[in-house]
């Protein structure tokens, strides 16, 4: 399998803002491929720096296979890309605005947008002025995909959508990756990145911690405990050996006790607070 997305040693700093240090990952053709962190982390910077709309100061970023210093123009006409902030000219109605997208890409795509708006509920008569976050960040969804373009670039494009629309997105993106395309989804939704994401990079405080397949992030040998004890409850994640832990427990007074599987979020955060 081919990489669609090579970012080795990527560093880009704001002086006293941070940045992003040594980022260095690859996504392989076909993938959805999930871009975790808290906001802050520096998600946004490194997509930024892929697609060429900031400059940085090392590191090597080649998509398709192509150097976006050199070749941005050519890479991005094979890139949709919706910013986790969607601007759009208020006073534009909807399908104009989508029609600008598609004529900025000289292509003709008023086939597949009328099946995204179809899929995705876009009123395209209404004006941006009159939307909600919501309904703004389908447009943004109906102007990345409309191209059908091989490689998708998603930053936080799900927060505003309500769970059915969120669910019809994630359709979609399926829809187009089987059909050969790529994707790379920017999120701080964890249950998104086990759902519906093969492989995962996670980012903190501008540095990455690791890449790896999801199977592999979310799989732990830790344990949430629950318990009540002398009148109170208690409540812990345990990562040590179960007989122990069990051992322990049995020379105490305990009233009632759970021992499950710690939730996606958990595990996450678990893994946050070990790489301090």
């Amino acid at each position: 399998m081919q990489n669609v997305i090579e970012i080795d040693n990527l560093t880009k700093n704001y002086g006293k803002h941070r940045g992003v240090e040594e980022v260095s990952f690859a996504v392989g053709e076909g993938d959805i491929f999930g871009f975790l962190g808290p906001n802050g982390a520096g998600k946004s910077t490194t997509i930024r720096s892929m697609l060429g709309f900031i400059r940085f100061q090392s590191g090597s970023i080649h998509i398709f296979g192509k150097d976006i210093r050199k070749d941005r123009e050519e890479i991005l006409r094979k890139v949709g890309y919706m910013p986790s902030e969607t601007m759009f000219y208020p006073a534009m109605k909807v399908k104009d605005m989508i029609q600008m997208a598609a004529d900025v890409r000289k292509k003709d795509c008023r086939k597949e947008a009328e099946k995204l708006c179809e899929r995705l509920q876009v009123d395209a008569d209404k004006r941006i002025s009159d939307l909600s976050l919501g309904n703004r960040k389908k447009v943004g969804i109906v102007c990345a995909m409309q191209h059908r373009p091989k490689l998708f670039v998603f930053d936080e494009p799900t927060s505003g959508l309500d769970p059915l629309m969120q669910s019809e997105f994630f359709k979609l993106i399926q829809e187009y990756v089987k059909e050969g395309a790529t994707c790379m989804l920017s999120t701080h939704v964890l249950s998104e990145i086990k759902s519906y994401c093969r492989n995962a990079a996670i980012m903190k405080e501008g540095k990455l911690q690791c890449v790896d397949s999801v199977a592999n992030l979310t799989r732990t040998n830790a344990k949430r405990v629950k318990l009540l004890r002398d009148g109170r409850r208690e409540s812990y994640i345990y990562e040590g050996d179960l007989n122990e832990l069990l051992q322990t427990l049995g020379r105490q007074d305990i009233e009632d006790i759970l021992i499950e599987e710690p939730s996606l979020d958990e595990i996450f955060m678990h893994f946050y607070s070990r790489e301090q």
